[in-house]
């Protein structure tokens, strides 16, 4: 074992393992390059064959380099630097907080729809319920029922005032008359333009701006509220021949109770009739009376004018049941607003009191 362990034990001197590296022979032939023009011919590229060539080997063999000891060693303190603060996304990079478009999409269509609903112009329109008589030409008749609806910005809520027929102010184009004859002598001049004279009367004499009219004849009205299978109005007290309380009235019976002059005078007819109009809308609401609407509307469509446009409709219906759900802000122009007066023709008519009157017109409709 120990002859082993000798013979594996690194030899001193010349027996070193570094003298063990095969030197260059020193008798191995030496290979001339040729000289440089030779090396340019492509005939002497097989003059030299590849096997006779060897690569050159180092002759120093590899020695260890010395090593520094930098124990020894004093290094200068390295003054200590503060980290800058790193900024961390977020864990899924591919992960936005940003909102979707649709999400922006869906707000903005919020947004328009508040504003169309809620904060448009004031919207006021005129209705009109004309005396038609079936031998006439379509709409040739005297408006015996007016009132003025308004919406007004930043409100649902529907206020309406009614005007009674014999109310004697300027018509356009014809001197002084009742305000119902504005319709029928624009009719009787050039059928179809009753509705925009009706407006400009009440805009040369109350000073105000008419956006829209609606016109109904009354024959159709009892059409329309048959088809409706009638409508129910709660009286506060007895009026018209009907009982105070709940009363349920048909087509001929509803035209009767908003025109009755017999015991009353126009304006409890006034009252009447917004009465009616309440209640009717409240009657749209009833989910019984549903099936009934397609009929009702291919009645309507046969007697009822309007130039509201389509896309208006949608903000006045809302208005209208709001309206009647929390109440219409109902007015008539009372007997202190007028004087009645006798024209020199012999004809009795309501003199207005423009003091009294515009106070309540410029509130309601300005």
């Amino acid at each position: 074992m120990n002859d082993n362990l000798n013979q594996n034990q690194e030899p001193d001197g010349s027996e070193s393992r570094f003298n063990n590296i095969i030197k260059p022979d020193s008798n191995a032939q030496k290979l001339t390059p040729p000289a440089f023009e030779s090396w340019m011919d492509p005939q002497h590229e097989a003059e030299i064959p590849v096997s006779e060539v060897e690569e050159p080997k180092s002759e120093t063999p590899f020695a260890p380099t010395n090593q520094t000891d930098y124990t020894q060693v004093e290094f200068e303190p390295i003054n200590q630097v503060t980290p800058a603060a790193v900024i961390v996304g977020p864990a899924n990079p591919h992960k936005s907080n940003t909102k979707k478009p649709g999400f922006w999409l869906i707000l903005l269509c919020l947004i328009l729809i508040l504003i169309f609903f809620f904060t448009p112009a004031r919207e006021t329109i005129l209705v009109l319920g004309i005396d038609w008589r079936p031998s006439d030409s379509p709409w040739l008749g005297r408006s015996d029922t007016m009132i003025l609806t308004t919406i007004p910005p930043l409100s649902p809520q529907v206020s309406m005032l009614s005007i009674p027929r014999d109310l004697w102010l300027t018509i356009p184009n014809h001197y002084e008359n009742r305000i119902n004859t504005a319709h029928y002598f624009a009719e009787l001049e050039a059928p179809g333009s009753g509705m925009q004279a009706a407006k400009d009367a009440f805009e040369t004499n109350f000073g105000i701006k008419v956006n829209y009219a609606v016109r109904v004849k009354f024959t159709g009205f009892v059409d329309i509220v048959d088809a409706f299978g009638g409508v129910t109005i709660n009286l506060p007290e007895a009026m018209s021949g009907l009982e105070a309380g709940p009363n349920h009235l048909d087509g001929k019976q509803a035209l009767a109770f908003v025109r009755d002059r017999k015991a009353s005078d126009d304006f409890f007819r006034q009252e009447r009739g917004q009465l009616f109009i309440a209640s009717a809308i409240k009657e749209v609401l009833n989910p019984l009376k549903w099936p009934r609407i397609p009929a009702v509307l291919a009645v309507a469509a046969a007697n009822i004018d309007t130039d509201l446009p389509i896309w208006l409709w949608p903000r006045t219906a809302y208005a209208l049941i709001f309206s009647s759900i929390k109440g219409f802000d109902s007015h008539t122009l009372d007997r202190t607003m007028i004087t009645p007066w006798v024209t020199d023709e012999g004809a009795q008519v309501l003199a207005p009191n423009w003091e009294l009157m515009n106070p309540l017109i410029d509130g309601l409709f300005k």
